[in-house]
Protein backbone atom coordinates (compact mmCIF):
# COMPACT_ATOMS: atom_id res chain seq x y z
CA UNK A 1 0.00 0.00 0.00
CA UNK A 2 1.50 3.73 -0.88
CA UNK A 3 1.77 5.41 2.11
CA UNK A 4 0.92 9.25 1.81
CA UNK A 5 1.64 11.74 4.78
CA UNK A 6 -0.02 14.87 5.03
CA UNK A 7 1.83 17.03 7.39
CA UNK A 8 -0.53 20.04 8.43
CA UNK A 9 -3.74 17.75 8.03
CA UNK A 10 -5.72 20.02 9.98
CA UNK A 11 -6.27 22.19 7.10
CA UNK A 12 -9.72 20.56 6.53
CA UNK A 13 -10.58 22.03 2.87
CA UNK A 14 -7.48 20.96 1.50
CA UNK A 15 -7.27 17.44 3.32
CA UNK A 16 -10.60 16.33 2.05
CA UNK A 17 -9.50 17.08 -1.50
CA UNK A 18 -6.56 15.92 -1.61
CA UNK A 19 -7.78 12.65 -0.14
CA UNK A 20 -10.67 12.52 -2.95
CA UNK A 21 -8.46 13.58 -5.57
CA UNK A 22 -6.03 10.55 -4.75
CA UNK A 23 -8.71 7.99 -4.55
CA UNK A 24 -10.31 8.95 -7.65
CA UNK A 25 -7.73 6.56 -9.02
CA UNK A 26 -8.52 3.05 -8.94
CA UNK A 27 -4.46 2.09 -8.77
CA UNK A 28 -4.42 4.48 -5.64
CA UNK A 29 -7.51 3.42 -3.71
CA UNK A 30 -5.47 1.01 -1.18
CA UNK A 31 -3.50 4.22 0.28
CA UNK A 32 -2.79 4.71 3.72
CA UNK A 33 -2.95 8.18 4.77
CA UNK A 34 -1.17 9.65 8.01
CA UNK A 35 -2.72 12.54 8.82
CA UNK A 36 -0.54 15.06 10.95
CA UNK A 37 -0.82 18.16 12.50
CA UNK A 38 0.11 19.74 16.02
CA UNK A 39 -3.45 20.91 16.67
CA UNK A 40 -5.48 17.86 17.83
CA UNK A 41 -8.64 19.42 17.22
CA UNK A 42 -8.67 20.39 13.74
CA UNK A 43 -6.82 16.79 12.92
CA UNK A 44 -9.67 15.11 14.60
CA UNK A 45 -12.19 16.76 12.23
CA UNK A 46 -10.37 15.52 9.50
CA UNK A 47 -10.06 12.19 11.01
CA UNK A 48 -13.64 12.34 10.57
CA UNK A 49 -13.82 13.63 7.17
CA UNK A 50 -11.87 11.16 6.00
CA UNK A 51 -13.41 8.34 6.81
CA UNK A 52 -16.96 9.87 5.80
CA UNK A 53 -14.95 9.90 2.35
CA UNK A 54 -13.80 6.14 2.71
CA UNK A 55 -17.34 5.20 3.69
CA UNK A 56 -19.26 7.14 0.99
CA UNK A 57 -16.68 6.15 -2.00
CA UNK A 58 -16.60 2.70 -0.75
CA UNK A 59 -12.51 2.96 -0.97
CA UNK A 60 -10.15 -0.12 0.57
CA UNK A 61 -7.54 2.75 2.22
CA UNK A 62 -6.63 3.37 5.75
CA UNK A 63 -6.51 6.01 7.61
CA UNK A 64 -3.75 7.08 10.42
CA UNK A 65 -4.00 9.93 13.04
CA UNK A 66 -1.12 11.11 14.84
CA UNK A 67 -0.04 14.29 15.96
CA UNK A 68 3.53 13.26 16.30
CA UNK A 69 5.43 14.37 12.62
CA UNK A 70 7.79 11.09 12.90
CA UNK A 71 5.46 8.66 13.34
CA UNK A 72 3.62 10.46 10.17
CA UNK A 73 6.76 9.96 8.13
CA UNK A 74 7.67 6.62 8.88
CA UNK A 75 7.97 4.77 5.32
CA UNK A 76 6.16 7.70 3.69
CA UNK A 77 6.56 7.42 -0.32
CA UNK A 78 5.31 10.70 -0.29
CA UNK A 79 4.64 13.46 1.62
CA UNK A 80 2.48 16.67 1.43
CA UNK A 81 3.30 19.70 3.28
CA UNK A 82 0.49 21.93 3.62
CA UNK A 83 1.12 23.56 6.82
CA UNK A 84 0.82 26.72 8.98
CA UNK A 85 3.16 28.43 11.55
CA UNK A 86 1.77 30.60 13.63
CA UNK A 87 -1.77 31.50 13.79
CA UNK A 88 -4.03 34.39 12.98
CA UNK A 89 -2.36 36.56 15.37
CA UNK A 90 0.75 36.67 13.90
CA UNK A 91 -1.03 37.09 10.11
CA UNK A 92 -2.46 40.19 11.65
CA UNK A 93 1.39 41.04 12.37
CA UNK A 94 2.27 40.44 9.07
CA UNK A 95 -0.48 42.82 7.58
CA UNK A 96 -1.30 44.99 10.05
CA UNK A 97 2.01 46.65 11.16
CA UNK A 98 3.21 47.06 7.47
CA UNK A 99 -0.45 48.30 7.06
CA UNK A 100 0.83 51.06 10.05
CA UNK A 101 3.34 52.36 7.73
CA UNK A 102 1.91 52.53 4.83
CA UNK A 103 2.53 49.33 3.10
CA UNK A 104 -0.60 48.19 1.98
CA UNK A 105 -0.80 44.40 1.20
CA UNK A 106 -4.07 41.98 0.18
CA UNK A 107 -2.55 38.54 1.07
CA UNK A 108 1.24 39.11 2.22
CA UNK A 109 2.06 35.46 2.25
CA UNK A 110 4.29 35.59 -0.78
CA UNK A 111 6.61 38.52 -0.93
CA UNK A 112 6.68 41.65 0.57
CA UNK A 113 7.02 42.18 4.80
CA UNK A 114 4.18 39.55 5.28
CA UNK A 115 6.19 37.42 2.59
CA UNK A 116 9.51 37.75 3.92
CA UNK A 117 8.07 37.30 7.31
CA UNK A 118 6.41 33.75 6.67
CA UNK A 119 9.46 32.44 5.30
CA UNK A 120 11.29 33.28 8.39
CA UNK A 121 8.72 31.35 10.52
CA UNK A 122 8.26 28.46 8.32
CA UNK A 123 11.64 27.52 6.50
CA UNK A 124 13.00 25.88 9.54
CA UNK A 125 10.24 24.06 9.89
CA UNK A 126 10.34 22.58 6.42
CA UNK A 127 13.89 22.06 7.07
CA UNK A 128 13.16 20.00 10.31
CA UNK A 129 10.32 18.31 8.14
CA UNK A 130 13.45 17.30 5.32
CA UNK A 131 16.10 15.97 7.89
CA UNK A 132 13.03 13.63 9.49
CA UNK A 133 12.44 12.40 5.95
CA UNK A 134 16.10 12.19 5.08
CA UNK A 135 16.17 9.87 8.35
CA UNK A 136 12.62 8.20 7.71
CA UNK A 137 11.57 8.05 4.07
CA UNK A 138 14.49 8.79 2.62
CA UNK A 139 13.25 8.15 -1.04
CA UNK A 140 10.17 10.02 -0.57
CA UNK A 141 9.04 13.16 -2.44
CA UNK A 142 7.38 16.08 -0.67
CA UNK A 143 5.02 17.34 -2.98
CA UNK A 144 4.74 21.25 -0.82
CA UNK A 145 1.99 23.30 -1.04
CA UNK A 146 2.81 25.76 1.69
CA UNK A 147 3.80 29.53 1.31
CA UNK A 148 5.68 31.31 0.20
CA UNK A 149 6.52 28.53 -1.98
CA UNK A 150 9.73 29.73 -4.19
CA UNK A 151 11.35 30.40 -0.88
CA UNK A 152 10.64 27.47 1.02
CA UNK A 153 11.35 25.02 -1.99
CA UNK A 154 14.88 27.08 -2.43
CA UNK A 155 15.55 26.39 0.87
CA UNK A 156 14.73 23.16 0.81
CA UNK A 157 17.13 22.33 -2.21
CA UNK A 158 19.62 24.60 -0.76
CA UNK A 159 20.15 22.64 2.40
CA UNK A 160 18.53 19.23 2.31
CA UNK A 161 18.72 16.15 -0.25
CA UNK A 162 15.03 15.82 -0.43
CA UNK A 163 13.50 14.86 -3.44
CA UNK A 164 10.68 17.97 -3.89
CA UNK A 165 8.25 20.13 -6.19
CA UNK A 166 6.54 22.97 -5.36
CA UNK A 167 2.80 23.06 -6.17
CA UNK A 168 0.49 25.68 -6.90
CA UNK A 169 -3.60 25.61 -8.58
CA UNK A 170 -2.38 29.20 -9.96
CA UNK A 171 -1.12 28.01 -13.65
CA UNK A 172 -4.42 25.58 -13.93
CA UNK A 173 -6.13 28.28 -11.99
CA UNK A 174 -5.75 31.02 -14.27
CA UNK A 175 -5.86 29.03 -17.45
CA UNK A 176 -9.63 28.03 -16.24
CA UNK A 177 -10.64 31.85 -15.83
CA UNK A 178 -9.01 32.49 -19.27
CA UNK A 179 -10.90 30.04 -20.98
CA UNK A 180 -14.18 32.04 -19.37
CA UNK A 181 -12.95 35.36 -20.42
CA UNK A 182 -12.55 34.29 -23.82
CA UNK A 183 -15.20 31.99 -24.25
CA UNK A 184 -13.70 28.68 -24.70
CA UNK A 185 -14.36 25.23 -23.18
CA UNK A 186 -11.60 24.69 -20.64
CA UNK A 187 -10.38 21.85 -22.07
CA UNK A 188 -9.97 23.10 -25.50
CA UNK A 189 -7.16 25.16 -24.31
CA UNK A 190 -3.56 24.37 -24.56
CA UNK A 191 -0.64 26.47 -22.80
CA UNK A 192 2.69 27.15 -22.38
CA UNK A 193 3.78 29.23 -18.69
CA UNK A 194 6.88 29.40 -16.97
CA UNK A 195 8.35 32.04 -14.60
CA UNK A 196 8.68 32.24 -10.92
CA UNK A 197 5.61 31.25 -8.79
CA UNK A 198 2.48 33.35 -8.54
CA UNK A 199 4.16 35.61 -11.44
CA UNK A 200 4.62 32.83 -14.10
CA UNK A 201 3.74 34.16 -17.65
CA UNK A 202 1.39 32.67 -20.33
CA UNK A 203 3.91 32.57 -23.19
CA UNK A 204 1.57 30.93 -25.23
CA UNK A 205 -2.24 30.39 -24.93
CA UNK A 206 -4.32 28.84 -27.76
CA UNK A 207 -7.59 27.65 -28.42
CA UNK A 208 -7.80 24.21 -30.45
CA UNK A 209 -3.94 25.20 -31.52
CA UNK A 210 -4.70 28.85 -32.82
CA UNK A 211 -3.24 31.84 -30.75
CA UNK A 212 -6.26 32.70 -28.50
CA UNK A 213 -3.77 36.02 -27.16
CA UNK A 214 -6.07 38.16 -29.87
CA UNK A 215 -9.18 37.21 -27.97
CA UNK A 216 -7.91 37.70 -24.73
CA UNK A 217 -6.56 41.68 -25.95
CA UNK A 218 -10.29 41.90 -26.89
CA UNK A 219 -11.72 41.75 -23.24
CA UNK A 220 -9.22 44.57 -21.60
CA UNK A 221 -11.74 46.82 -23.32
CA UNK A 222 -14.41 44.80 -21.73
CA UNK A 223 -15.03 46.73 -18.29
CA UNK A 224 -17.22 44.01 -16.90
CA UNK A 225 -13.98 41.34 -16.95
CA UNK A 226 -11.01 44.04 -16.56
CA UNK A 227 -12.89 44.66 -13.62
CA UNK A 228 -13.12 41.07 -12.23
CA UNK A 229 -9.28 41.21 -12.57
CA UNK A 230 -8.20 44.71 -12.26
CA UNK A 231 -4.53 44.27 -12.16
CA UNK A 232 -3.99 41.27 -13.92
CA UNK A 233 -5.56 43.13 -17.41
CA UNK A 234 -3.14 46.25 -16.45
CA UNK A 235 -0.30 44.24 -16.23
CA UNK A 236 -1.04 42.32 -19.64
CA UNK A 237 -1.84 45.68 -21.54
CA UNK A 238 1.71 46.87 -20.50
CA UNK A 239 3.77 43.74 -20.87
CA UNK A 240 2.34 42.03 -22.94
CA UNK A 241 1.51 38.35 -21.70
CA UNK A 242 -1.05 37.43 -18.78
CA UNK A 243 0.50 36.07 -15.68
CA UNK A 244 -0.59 33.63 -12.99
CA UNK A 245 -2.13 33.81 -9.63
CA UNK A 246 -4.91 36.63 -8.67
CA UNK A 247 -4.84 40.28 -8.92
CA UNK A 248 -4.89 39.85 -5.45
CA UNK A 249 -1.45 38.60 -4.91
CA UNK A 250 0.07 40.23 -7.89
CA UNK A 251 -0.68 43.95 -7.30
CA UNK A 252 1.60 43.27 -3.96
CA UNK A 253 4.58 42.37 -6.32
CA UNK A 254 5.55 45.23 -8.11
CA UNK A 255 5.50 49.10 -7.11
CA UNK A 256 2.70 50.34 -9.60
CA UNK A 257 -0.50 49.48 -7.85
CA UNK A 258 -0.77 49.87 -3.98
CA UNK A 259 1.60 52.61 -3.24
CA UNK A 260 -1.45 55.45 -3.30
CA UNK A 261 -4.57 55.53 -2.13
CA UNK A 262 -6.11 56.81 -5.76
CA UNK A 263 -3.84 53.61 -7.18
CA UNK A 264 -5.84 51.29 -4.68
CA UNK A 265 -9.11 52.74 -5.76
CA UNK A 266 -8.44 52.41 -9.24
CA UNK A 267 -7.07 48.78 -9.26
CA UNK A 268 -8.76 47.31 -6.73
CA UNK A 269 -12.40 47.88 -7.11
CA UNK A 270 -14.79 45.95 -4.72
CA UNK A 271 -11.87 44.28 -2.96
CA UNK A 272 -11.60 40.67 -2.24
CA UNK A 273 -9.59 38.79 -4.97
CA UNK A 274 -9.15 41.96 -6.57
CA UNK A 275 -7.14 43.34 -4.19
CA UNK A 276 -8.86 44.04 -0.65
CA UNK A 277 -6.36 45.17 1.81
CA UNK A 278 -5.83 42.74 4.67
CA UNK A 279 -7.95 39.85 2.68
CA UNK A 280 -5.99 37.48 3.93
CA UNK A 281 -7.41 38.32 7.60
CA UNK A 282 -10.99 37.06 5.83
CA UNK A 283 -9.42 34.12 4.55
CA UNK A 284 -7.78 32.66 7.72
CA UNK A 285 -9.87 33.77 10.31
CA UNK A 286 -10.92 29.90 11.63
CA UNK A 287 -11.17 31.65 14.64
CA UNK A 288 -14.57 32.72 13.70
CA UNK A 289 -17.66 30.77 15.26
CA UNK A 290 -19.29 29.53 11.48
CA UNK A 291 -16.05 28.04 10.54
CA UNK A 292 -16.09 25.16 13.36
CA UNK A 293 -20.02 24.63 12.76
CA UNK A 294 -19.41 24.02 8.97
CA UNK A 295 -16.26 21.61 9.67
CA UNK A 296 -18.63 19.67 12.12
CA UNK A 297 -21.49 19.91 9.57
CA UNK A 298 -18.86 17.96 7.13
CA UNK A 299 -17.75 15.89 9.71
CA UNK A 300 -21.13 14.62 10.35
CA UNK A 301 -22.62 14.52 7.23
CA UNK A 302 -24.92 16.98 6.93
CA UNK A 303 -22.97 18.66 4.16
CA UNK A 304 -22.72 17.08 0.90
CA UNK A 305 -19.46 15.49 -0.52
CA UNK A 306 -18.72 15.49 -4.03
CA UNK A 307 -16.28 12.63 -4.86
CA UNK A 308 -15.03 14.14 -7.85
CA UNK A 309 -11.29 14.85 -9.13
CA UNK A 310 -10.10 18.47 -9.28
CA UNK A 311 -7.73 20.48 -11.15
CA UNK A 312 -4.95 20.01 -8.43
CA UNK A 313 -2.11 18.35 -9.27
CA UNK A 314 -0.76 16.31 -6.26
CA UNK A 315 -2.83 13.09 -7.31
CA UNK A 316 -1.95 13.68 -11.17
CA UNK A 317 1.98 13.40 -9.69
CA UNK A 318 1.13 10.39 -7.51
CA UNK A 319 -0.76 8.48 -9.71
CA UNK A 320 2.22 9.02 -12.67
CA UNK A 321 4.97 8.16 -10.52
CA UNK A 322 3.33 5.02 -9.40
CA UNK A 323 2.22 3.84 -12.65
CA UNK A 324 4.03 5.49 -15.07
CA UNK A 325 1.12 6.70 -17.08
CA UNK A 326 2.77 10.45 -18.45
CA UNK A 327 1.45 13.94 -17.83
CA UNK A 328 2.89 17.34 -17.80
CA UNK A 329 2.16 19.51 -14.77
CA UNK A 330 3.63 22.79 -13.96
CA UNK A 331 5.96 22.40 -10.81
CA UNK A 332 8.16 25.05 -8.66
CA UNK A 333 11.92 23.39 -9.43
CA UNK A 334 15.63 24.21 -9.17
CA UNK A 335 16.42 26.39 -11.87
CA UNK A 336 19.17 24.65 -13.37
CA UNK A 337 19.28 26.31 -16.97
CA UNK A 338 15.44 26.22 -17.45
CA UNK A 339 14.96 29.77 -17.62
CA UNK A 340 18.19 31.45 -19.07
CA UNK A 341 17.73 34.72 -17.62
CA UNK A 342 16.75 34.27 -14.44
CA UNK A 343 19.60 33.22 -11.56
CA UNK A 344 20.84 29.60 -11.74
CA UNK A 345 19.48 28.31 -8.24
CA UNK A 346 16.43 30.09 -7.89
CA UNK A 347 13.16 28.76 -7.96
CA UNK A 348 11.59 28.74 -11.15
CA UNK A 349 7.82 27.54 -11.98
CA UNK A 350 8.08 25.79 -15.40
CA UNK A 351 6.78 22.38 -17.04
CA UNK A 352 7.42 19.38 -15.97
CA UNK A 353 6.67 16.13 -17.63
CA UNK A 354 6.25 13.25 -15.08
CA UNK A 355 5.88 9.48 -15.50
CA UNK A 356 7.52 6.20 -13.59
CA UNK A 357 10.91 7.97 -13.77
CA UNK A 358 10.16 10.88 -12.15
CA UNK A 359 9.53 14.83 -12.35
CA UNK A 360 11.77 16.61 -15.05
CA UNK A 361 11.47 19.72 -15.78
CA UNK A 362 11.53 21.54 -19.24
CA UNK A 363 13.95 23.42 -20.90
CA UNK A 364 11.98 26.63 -21.06
CA UNK A 365 14.69 29.18 -22.44
CA UNK A 366 14.80 33.26 -22.04
CA UNK A 367 11.84 34.96 -21.12
CA UNK A 368 10.51 38.26 -23.02
CA UNK A 369 13.36 40.96 -20.82
CA UNK A 370 10.32 42.81 -19.52
CA UNK A 371 8.96 39.40 -17.62
CA UNK A 372 12.08 39.09 -16.47
CA UNK A 373 13.22 41.87 -15.01
CA UNK A 374 10.20 41.42 -12.58
CA UNK A 375 10.58 38.18 -12.16
CA UNK A 376 14.45 39.32 -11.07
CA UNK A 377 13.28 41.69 -8.64
CA UNK A 378 11.06 39.32 -6.73
CA UNK A 379 13.78 36.98 -7.16
CA UNK A 380 16.38 39.28 -5.05
CA UNK A 381 13.71 39.14 -1.98
CA UNK A 382 12.62 35.29 -2.26
CA UNK A 383 17.46 35.17 -2.13
CA UNK A 384 17.68 37.48 1.14
CA UNK A 385 15.22 36.24 2.64
CA UNK A 386 16.08 32.59 2.34
CA UNK A 387 19.94 33.05 3.25
CA UNK A 388 18.01 35.17 6.44
CA UNK A 389 16.21 32.29 7.36
CA UNK A 390 18.97 29.54 6.43
CA UNK A 391 21.71 31.82 8.64
CA UNK A 392 19.46 33.47 11.47
CA UNK A 393 20.52 36.73 10.03
CA UNK A 394 18.18 39.56 11.11
CA UNK A 395 20.13 41.90 8.80
CA UNK A 396 19.95 39.84 5.65
CA UNK A 397 16.02 39.47 6.30
CA UNK A 398 15.75 43.67 6.72
CA UNK A 399 17.61 43.41 3.11
CA UNK A 400 15.47 41.43 1.96
CA UNK A 401 11.94 43.43 2.88
CA UNK A 402 13.97 46.94 1.81
CA UNK A 403 14.55 45.42 -1.42
CA UNK A 404 10.95 44.75 -2.09
CA UNK A 405 9.37 46.67 -4.91
CA UNK A 406 6.05 47.53 -2.89
CA UNK A 407 7.76 48.51 0.67
CA UNK A 408 10.20 50.10 -1.59
CA UNK A 409 7.94 52.07 -3.31
CA UNK A 410 6.20 53.38 0.04
CA UNK A 411 9.17 53.50 2.23
CA UNK A 412 12.67 55.12 3.30
CA UNK A 413 15.17 53.15 4.91
CA UNK A 414 14.81 54.24 8.28
CA UNK A 415 11.21 53.35 7.98
CA UNK A 416 11.86 49.94 6.75
CA UNK A 417 14.08 49.12 9.09
CA UNK A 418 11.49 50.30 11.80
CA UNK A 419 9.04 48.40 10.77
CA UNK A 420 11.13 45.72 10.65
CA UNK A 421 12.02 45.76 14.23
CA UNK A 422 8.66 45.95 15.03
CA UNK A 423 7.60 42.88 13.37
CA UNK A 424 10.68 40.95 14.68
CA UNK A 425 9.53 42.40 18.30
CA UNK A 426 5.62 41.25 17.77
CA UNK A 427 6.58 37.64 16.03
CA UNK A 428 9.31 36.60 18.48
CA UNK A 429 7.23 33.79 20.01
CA UNK A 430 7.45 32.20 16.36
CA UNK A 431 11.31 33.53 15.84
CA UNK A 432 13.08 31.99 18.53
CA UNK A 433 16.23 31.58 16.86
CA UNK A 434 16.38 34.90 15.78
CA UNK A 435 17.04 36.37 19.23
Amino acid sequence: MTKIAFIGAGSLQFSQRLMIDILSFPELQETTFALMDIDAKRLEYTRRVGERILREGNYPARIEVTTDRRQALEGADYVVTMLLVGDINVIRSDIEIPLKYGVDQCIGDTLGPGGVFRALRTIPVMLDICRDMEELCPDAWLLNYTNPMAMLCWAINDATGIRNVGLCHSVQGTAWQLSQYIGAPWEEVSYWVAGINHQAWFLELKWKGRDAYPLLRSKIDDPEVYGKDTARFEMFKHLGYFVTESSAHNSEYNPWFRKRPDLLKRYTPGGGWNGGTGFILDLYDTDRADYEDKMERTASGEEPLFLARSMEYASFIIHSLETGVPRRINGNVRNDGLIGNLPDGCCVEVPCLVDGHGITPCFVGDLPVQLAALNRSNIAVQEMAVCGALNRDRRTAFHAVAADPLTAAVLSLEEIRQMVDEMFEAEARWLPSFG
